[in-house]
């Protein structure tokens, strides 16, 4: 068992591995294709070759990692290009746009009924998690393809379960790229360049950006530009791929994404609480000084190597991640009593080394093995004042209170899975998948997988799936702070019970089926996943550091509908999500929270915070003859979880915002081709909350964004 296997012999197996995929091979014959813009150095027969072999790699690596049985929505370049601020917007909008999907304060998105549990990837290799609250470390301009997969996973997908986000990078088969900037109301201002090009059997693709807004958080107050909001924000991303030979090639990912965020503030406000800092008692909120920053630096180097029947990728990744909060120290400790700063960083690096073996026409086998370990820092430093039994404050001023610590953890994953095509119609696809974490707790788990996919007539696809979960409380976010040192003092929690975080087991059911008529695809899903130990997350306290926790009991069941249509230059799609989510008995982090709250949940079923009834997205656009096109879209929620006479017990009111989008295409003699577009988010100033600073782990209000016009120009070159 993987539990039991000494590091050093998992890492011999990783060498054996990678020998069998360096090993030589048949060698494989390659067809013409229309070929890419010639390079310097070869000649274009030879451009079309290395663009053919790239191409029937890229389909053999899509062997490896087939989502057989789980529901997939696909959203391809041409998509997101469509949708208001195109490539601009920020990669959890567009997966906004899939079913199931709503929206969160902080750019949180919640697929299913979960509060997080989603797992990045980039061309199938896992992408390891980082600390990021405000930021998007991942761009939608990197993206040839983004897959949102949820449902009854297959074994090769397992620890983050709610919905697997696979991002196709754009590659550099096309010499060229384009320039652009784009910005408009609320400050904000985003400069952006990308280019793709071919040398020899090398290509590449480089995007990078930068965006300045007014507007780096939600509105805590329902103003379009918030007071002291302004947000910095750096990415880049690089994507280099190599032709070995015919059958194999190595790749290179490297990304970065460097922010800052002022945390805005609600005017009109003033202590309540009587304290005294050293004589000062009185403080302007909408003066308040607190800022974040946050940075993520992450690389992947992967080979692979296919033969007739075997394909396999060998991958190493490695991910950077820091986070820094500093208070109005004076600001915070009259208003919250407790002023503290704070850095977490994470280092987080592992192997990936998978394959897909065609046994026989019937039998296809899958494997992998993945092994990555996690090293978290946690320091901070917190100005509170004393205070006798009564709570009032004791002294002029306040005292520090340091609190530091650091942590590793490892995790080992094996999978082994059988793709059975039955009959023509029918295939079954059946594994087994163990997990070990080996962090704050030792628990591990062996999970059976199962799905059926029936195909009774051209157009028409069935399918149902078992899977059992193990999915582990996000790490780089666990902390320990030492509870004691804060009795007696103004930032003494509710509590002192601090059980760790332990990880979610869950039984997980989805059923689902899907028809194609000429250029309509409608489709139903239902899933009910029943949770022991269900993790949820909340936000305690003025860092904005999210902190998981667990209920005992939790369920999320829900029914999905989704329907796309094209015909020749419009396209529409539409999707509508019924879901239900609860939890019962909080286990883990009981001192964040009330006592009274902790007594009710003990015994009684709540709505998790994040759970939303019903949330529909929808949108169409259409190209006309010159070039020219114009298209919207819309969210609809129906509300998340308030307080009301019981914790999450309410909702706050539902919201529908609507975006519009025209662009168009033109050619200056002598200069190139442009596009021109112009965006309006929010076209009826719909104000609405997403927040209203109440619930369990909720903190303070957010409100969705007002209205904005924005213009863009690329130039492609």
């Amino acid at each position: 068992m993987i539990s039991t296997m000494p590091r050093r012999a998992l890492l011999a197996a990783s060498v054996s591995f990678l020998s069998l995929l360096a090993a030589p091979a048949l060698a494989q014959t390659s067809g013409g294709a229309e070929g890419a813009a010639p390079s310097s150095g070869a000649s274009p027969d030879q451009v079309s070759e290395i663009v053919v072999t790239a191409q029937r790699l890229d389909a053999a690596r899509t062997e490896v990692e087939p989502a057989l049985g789980a529901t997939s929505y696909s959203m391809p370049e041409a998509f997101i290009n469509n949708l208001p601020s195109g490539a601009n917007t920020e990669l959890n909008q567009v997966i906004l746009q899939a079913p199931g999907a709503a929206q969160d304060s902080f750019g949180q998105l919640h697929i299913r009924g979960d509060h997080a549990n989603i797992q990045y990837r980039l061309n199938n290799v896992i992408l390891p998690e980082g600390l990021s609250v405000f930021g998007q470390a991942l761009s939608p301009r990197l993206a040839q393809n983004i897959d949102l997969i949820t449902g009854a996973l297959p074994a090769q997908y397992g620890l983050r379960t709610a919905g697997i986000v696979n991002i196709t990078t754009k590659s550099g088969f096309q010499n060229g790229g384009e320039v652009g900037i784009y910005g408009g109301s609320h400050g904000m201002i985003e400069p952006s360049i990308e280019y793709g090009g071919t040398s020899g059997a090398t290509s590449g693709f480089f995007s990078g950006s930068y965006t300045g807004t007014d507007v780096g958080i939600e509105s805590p107050d329902g103003r379009g530009t918030p007071i002291h909001d302004h947000s910095d924000q750096y990415q880049a991303f690089g994507f280099l791929d190599h032709i070995l030979d015919a059958t194999s090639r190595v790749s290179l990912i490297a990304g970065t994404s460097q922010d800052t965020f002022q945390l805005p503030n609600t005017p009109g406000l003033q202590p309540g609480l009587g304290f005294s800092d050293n004589g000062v008692t009185a403080f302007n909120s909408a003066n308040l000084n607190e800022r974040q920053q946050e940075g993520t630096s992450y690389a992947i180097l992967s080979y692979q190597k296919t033969t007739e029947k075997f394909t396999g990728q060998a991958s190493v990744f490695s991910r950077y991640s820091e986070l820094r909060y500093t208070p109005d120290v004076t600001g915070e400790l009259l208003f919250n009593g407790i002023a503290q700063a704070a850095r977490k960083t994470d280092l987080s690096f592992g192997t990936q080394l998978e394959g897909v073996y065609k046994l026989t026409d019937t039998h296809t086998l899958r494997g992998g093995v993945i092994v990555s370990t996690d090293h978290t820092t946690s320091d901070t430093n917190s100005q509170v004042f004393a205070v006798d039994g009564a709570g009032a404050q004791v002294g002029a001023g306040p005292e520090t209170i340091v609190d530091n610590g650091k942590a590793t953890a490892w995790t080992y994953s094996a999978y082994l899975e059988d793709e059975w095509k039955i009959i023509d119609s029918v295939t079954l696809n059946y594994g087994l998948r163990f997990d070990q974490l080996d962090s704050f707790r030792h628990e591990n788990q062996l999970s059976p997988r199962v799905n059926l996919v029936w195909t009774p007539t051209e157009g028409t696809t069935f399918h149902a799936g078992y899977s059992r979960y193990f999915t582990p409380p996000p790490f780089e976010l666990i902390a320990s702070p030492t509870v004691a040192k804060f009795v007696g003092t103004s930032g003494e929690q509710p509590g002192t019970v601090n059980d760790l975080p332990r990880s979610e087991r869950d039984n997980y059911f989805d059923v689902g089926v899907q028809q194609k008529v000429g250029g309509f695809i409608v489709g139903v899903d239902a899933y009910d996943k029943e949770a022991k130990n269900l993790i949820d997350e909340g936000q305690f306290g003025a860092p904005i550091i999210l902190t998981p926790f667990n209920y005992a009991q939790g369920f999320a069941r829900g029914v999905e509908l989704s329907a796309n249509y094209s015909d020749g230059p419009f396209s529409a799609y539409g999707n509508l999500a019924f879901a239900k989510a609860q939890g019962k008995n909080i286990i883990s982090s009981q001192f964040n929270f009330d006592p009274g709250d902790l007594a009710f949940i003990q015994n009684n079923f709540i709505y998790l915070d994040h759970d939303q009834s019903i949330t529909a997205s929808f949108g169409a656009d259409y190209v006309f003859d010159t070039g020219t096109k114009v298209g919207f879209d819309a969210l609809f929620g129906s509300g998340l979880r308030k307080d009301g006479d019981v914790p999450n017990g309410d909702r706050v009111p539902n919201y529908i915002q609507v975006n519009l989008t025209a662009s168009q295409k033109f050619t200056i003699p002598g200069a190139g081709q442009f596009t021109a577009r112009l965006d309006v988010i929010n076209v009826f100033d719909k104000e609405y909350e997403i927040r209203d600073g109440t619930g369990i782990g909720v903190g303070a209000p957010q409100f969705g964004p007002r209205r904005g016009v924005f213009a863009g120009l690329t130039k492609s070159f």
